[in-house]
């Protein structure tokens, strides 16, 4: 059931935020990805595992260049994105890349979303191309890329995920 949300913030994350970045993070893969990931490895998934990786991630700070923000309702998380410099082989200097934007299921439809991208583009600014990975078979996903003016160009590729292969496509915003 989705939840009414009150007064939506969305503000730099920090270490403290890990657990509820992790905690948002399994819920939407377990969600997100149902019939196309392995229902083994999405079982597998565990926030506590994964809110030591956000720590340690978080903790580094934007000295690596990534960025993180978390979206809430007072003090109930609802997504997060992050964004940092694009680890593509053909990028240019200075050319972003958004790593990660993820939603907690009982948020979808509600703009958290929107508002998360709005975010990422103004802090890319209008003159900086942006890029992305989403996995092919991830239609939902695919078309709010679309409709925030990214268009997929050409190139694919396969990742390792829970020790499938699977196909995901680049989209990029200029």
């Amino acid at each position: 059931m989705a939840e009414q949300i009150e007064e939506l913030t969305i503000r730099a994350a920090g270490p403290a935020d890990a657990a509820a970045i992790a905690s948002v993070h399994v819920r939407s893969w377990q969600e997100a990805y149902v019939g196309i990931v392995s229902a083994t490895y999405l079982d597998s998934l565990d926030p506590q595992s994964a809110a030591e990786r956000w720590r340690h991630h978080l903790e580094r700070g934007p000295d690596d260049g990534v960025r993180t923000w978390l979206a809430q309702d007072g003090g109930r998380p609802l997504g997060f994105a992050s964004m940092g410099p694009s680890r593509d082989e053909d990028a240019g200097r200075g050319d972003l890349e958004i790593y990660s934007i993820y939603l907690d299921p009982g948020t979808w439809g509600h703009g958290v979303a929107r508002e998360l991208m709005r975010t990422l583009i103004a802090e890319a600014g209008d003159h900086t191309p942006l890029s992305l990975w989403v996995l092919a078979a991830n239609e939902r996903a695919r078309h709010f890329y679309r409709r925030h003016g990214f268009q997929p160009d050409g190139v694919e590729r396969f990742e390792d995920v829970g020790g499938e292969e699977l196909l995901e496509v680049r989209y990029r915003r200029r």
